[in-house]
């Protein structure tokens, strides 16, 4: 659905790593929390009205009440500012202990997080950059640990799946329309750039359309409106999960292939049965409960990874054709 990080200060973190004491490549343990434990984690979703956000607040309280914590999502309906006033607002009362932070404006909310690790509040940055760069899942906040989905590498993806679709028939040329996420979004706009790239470079390939289809099905069907108006033999429409649901619609009779950028259960289940080629699957729930694992096991004083990568996680099937899902389930609704 989208679209394009600090624990010890920093004195400590480098007096352990010259005593040998930490390996570079993970986070050091935060202090204690006064209070006994890191019992706390506050989610700052995209929105409550998402269900990928839903899903991922599912694993995230799931894992937290497994552990003897609390989880609490706090929705900022899509606005930036609003997050930002959040996390702001939660770090003054010292209401968590873990904050774990899908951006809905990477760039935005840099001081908030860094005033959050200053205040030693673990923060995990899930799904989406905390920073102004799309192409790395390296924390770009001090002291923050990531679990990201690298939004060029979906790109990316998406783009390789539609070169497979085309070559799975066969097609020369290709004709492939492509619905992006949000313009205003510099994350929506650093895949785009990912995935049409790839799509040049296949020499077959002919990028007829490109368009904003959103995240919804309504803005799916207009987008796909718009399109075969003025493309009517588009071969292949790559978009999010909800768009496609929306496209396929207008499209309903036209023997067109679908690649989705999504993993709901509605998603997969076109997949397997045939419908859409394929989709770039992520186990959201699943990747839900780890970002909570990954921010729980920090703040009681673990060593944790810093860099975590989504794709990396089981059952790592990101490239999620007809074959790799076959045995996959989506772990939410649209």
């Amino acid at each position: 659905m989208v679209a394009p990080r600090a624990a010890l200060p920093t004195l400590t973190l480098v007096a352990l790593l010259a005593a040998g004491c930490v390996d570079p490549g993970t986070q050091p343990a935060a202090t204690t929390p006064a209070g006994g434990g890191a019992e706390r984690i506050g989610f700052f979703g995209f929105a409550k009205a998402n269900s990928f956000s839903a899903a991922t607040f599912a694993g995230v309280e799931e894992h937290a009440r497994a552990h003897g914590a609390t989880a609490e999502f706090l929705d900022p309906n899509f606005d930036a500012q609003a997050q930002v006033q959040q996390l702001q607002d939660a770090v003054t009362a010292k209401r968590f202990d873990v904050f774990v932070v899908q951006a809905n404006d990477g760039a935005a909310v840099v001081p908030a997080i860094r005033a959050a690790v200053q205040a030693g509040i673990t923060v995990v940055v899930q799904f989406t950059p905390v920073g102004t760069r799309y192409d790395t899942a390296e924390p770009q906040v001090d002291g923050t640990i990531t679990l990201i989905d690298v939004p060029t590498r979906n790109g990316e993806g998406l783009g390789e799946l539609a070169v497979q679709a085309c070559r799975s028939r066969k097609l020369d040329p290709c004709e492939v329309a492509y619905l992006e996420g949000l313009k205003a979004l510099p994350l929506d706009n650093a895949r785009t750039r990912a995935a049409v790239g790839v799509l040049e470079a296949a020499p077959e390939v002919r990028v007829k359309a490109q368009a904003e289809g959103g995240y919804t099905q309504e803005s799916g069907r207009k987008a796909m409106q718009d399109i075969l108006q003025k493309e009517p033999g588009i071969d292949v429409v790559v978009g999010s999960s909800q768009a496609l649901l929306g496209a396929e619609a207008v499209a309903r009779g036209k023997d067109i292939l679908y690649v989705a950028n999504g993993a709901s259960r509605q998603t997969v289940e076109a997949v397997q049965q045939g419908r859409w080629f394929g989709a770039y699957y992520l186990p959201v729930k699943t990747l839900g409960a780890k970002a909570a694992e990954l921010g729980l096991a920090k703040a009681l004083g673990k060593s944790v990874p810093a860099t975590n990568v989504m794709t990396d996680v089981a059952p790592a099937t990101s490239m999620g054709t007809r074959d790799a899902l076959a045995q996959v389930r989506g772990e939410y609704d649209e």
